[in-house]
Parts: structure tokens; C-alpha cells; sequence
């Protein structure tokens, strides 16, 4: 059974910063991509960054420049370094992984979400 582990949200004042962490465990055969989403309230959800096997990464335009996503790919985890918080930051963070597992079918996970809460 694979599983996700989302961790590192919190409550972080504006100008701030915060580490959001996913961790994918389990019968995998490799991950292709791991994202990260959010999901402000009364929002959509949206693409915040994401990072390929080959370490080519992707971001939001709102958040280009003050966060980071880079992997760990001996551990199976992904991190985002999120610098210069806005209030505008605050959503549920989600962690998504697309794999390939044992039975190398290719499949995705869901993260149970993470909430980051920036105040002004």
C-alpha cells in the first residue's frame, strides 16, 4: 500500500516563512512528478509548483520567487520552502504524487492537506 504524508503546515505571520513537507511511502517503483496544490476558501483549487524526476520544475506565478520545491529523491519527498508569506497564502496545501508502482501501473495519490494560515 503506498501512502502520502503531508507535515510542515502551520500558522506564519506576513513576511514569514514556512516548510511544508510530503513524504510518499510504500510499494513504489519511482515517482514521475510530485505537486503541490492549494485550495484557498471560496477558491478554486490551483497549481502552486511541481517538480519532475528529472528535476524540472514549475510554478504558480504568484508564488515565483518565494517558494521553492525540491525533492529528495532517496527519500521519496518533496519540499516546499515558502519565503515571503502573504496573507493571500492561506489555503489548504495539498501534495499530489504520480508513480509508478511495483506492478509498474501508473497511478496518483492525494495528500490529506495541510493548512497554512498567514496573518497580516
Amino acid at each position: 500500500q503506498v501512502q502520502l504524508v503531508e507535515s510542515g503546515g502551520g500558522l506564519a505571520q506576513a513576511g514569514g516563512s514556512l516548510r511544508l513537507s510530503c513524504a510518499v511511502s510504500g510499494s513504489i517503483f519511482s515517482i514521475k512528478t510530485m505537486t503541490w496544490y492549494r485550495q484557498a476558501p471560496g477558491k478554486q483549487r490551483e497549481l502552486v509548483a511541481n517538480t519532475t524526476s528529472r528535476t524540472v520544475t514549475n510554478y504558480a506565478d504568484s508564488v515565483k520567487g518565494r517558494f521553492t520545491i525540491s525533492r529528495d529523491n532517496a527519500k521519496n519527498t518533496v519540499y516546499l520552502q515558502m519565503n515571503s508569506l502573504k496573507p493571500e497564502d492561506t489555503a489548504v496545501y495539498y501534495c499530489n504524487a504520480s508513480y509508478y508502482d511495483i506492478l509498474y501501473r501508473y497511478l496518483e495519490l492525494w495528500g490529506q492537506g495541510t493548512l497554512v494560515t498567514v496573518s497580516s
